[in-house]
């Protein structure tokens, strides 16, 4: 039987440098586009593999990305400007990458050709207290980095053949390690600082691990018919927590840290919600990774590295 050959623009980033591999465990053919602004290797020891092709170029470059459109069976556009912090200090890069660019795999894709869309669950912005945020919730993002995502998911799933996974913050170590992250910037805070200072520290949201969207990508591939134009949350429905509670959490794991909430001041990610994501494990999926395990990763990989450039700004 053919493999199915899937298109991953900004494959070398965090989560690509986790799902490409995992997809080609998994008998797909893999064509990553990336630009790699990073100077990121994290797909070199990837390169033996006959099944993956990579092509440094950049996702506005329509000539690229039509040629490379035209090979593949399914597209996950995971290139992106990605968080409210950069996206305020490039906002013309952020509309061009999270937006423009969207619009034009969408508009060069062809009815059959599957499109699964990171979004974020930050769309929601500032929620209710106590009413858990459904894919039925009136969106309403306060960031740059979150109208632009919700712009895009709408385009994508007007489309006709595609899903939306609306990702929870996502944690755990990636090749491609993002350290700015929350619960990735907590543990390594706790690990290096041994403290924290917390702005507004009783506001809430959802974690997932980093291999969880990997699986979740390969979830919905597997179950497209049933699941196919519709927007799913994905998060650890144990794991609406604040940062206080987070940061319980990670002293658990370092009981020499010591965390503090400020009187005043604030955090520039205003986001405050707790979501359900009932309607994808209906579907059969089930994340495999606990808060506890991936803090227990990140302490050990925070033995390996131990500076700033880990970040996306």
């Amino acid at each position: 039987m053919k493999k199915m050959k899937i298109l991953v623009t900004g494959g070398a980033g965090y989560i690509g440098s986790i799902m490409v591999p995992e997809l080609l465990k998994n008998g797909y053919e893999v064509i990553v586009l990336d630009n790699f602004m990073y100077n990121q290797s994290s797909l070199l020891d990837l390169c033996y593999d006959k099944s993956l092709e990579i092509i440094q170029c950049d996702v506005r470059d329509k000539r690229f990305v039509s040629e490379y459109l035209k090979k593949v069976d399914a597209i996950f556009p995971l290139a992106c400007i990605t968080g409210a912090p950069a996206c305020d200090k490039d906002k013309i890069s952020a509309k061009t990458v999270n937006l423009d660019a969207i619009k034009m795999i969408v508009e060069s894709c062809s009815k059959e050709q599957i499109i699964i869309f990171p979004t974020t669950n930050s769309g929601y912005g500032i929620g209710k207290e106590g009413i858990y945020c459904t894919e039925e919730t009136p969106l309403n993002p306060i960031s740059l980095y979150g109208k632009l995502k919700v712009e895009a998911e709408k385009i994508v799933l007007d489309s006709g053949n595609s899903i939306s996974l609306r990702l929870a913050t996502a944690f755990g170590m990636s090749p491609r390690m993002r350290i700015d992250l929350l619960v990735n910037d907590f543990v390594y805070r706790a690990v290096t600082d041994r403290f924290i200072v917390l702005f507004q520290a009783h506001f809430k949201r959802n974690y997932i691990h980093i291999r969880d969207i990997a699986r979740t990508f390969i979830h919905s591939l597997n179950n497209f018919e049933t699941m196919k134009n519709e927007p799913y949350n994905v998060g650890l429905s144990d794991a609406n927590l604040s940062k206080l509670e987070l940061c319980a959490v990670i002293k658990k794991h370092l009981p020499n840290f010591v965390y503090l909430e400020a009187p005043i001041g604030e955090d520039i990610d205003k986001r405050n919600y707790i979501v359900s994501n009932e309607k994808i494990e209906k579907t059969g999926f089930k994340p495999k990774f606990t808060i506890d395990m991936g803090i227990e990763e990140l302490i050990k990989g925070y033995k390996i590295i131990k500076n700033s450039k880990y970040g996306n700004v």
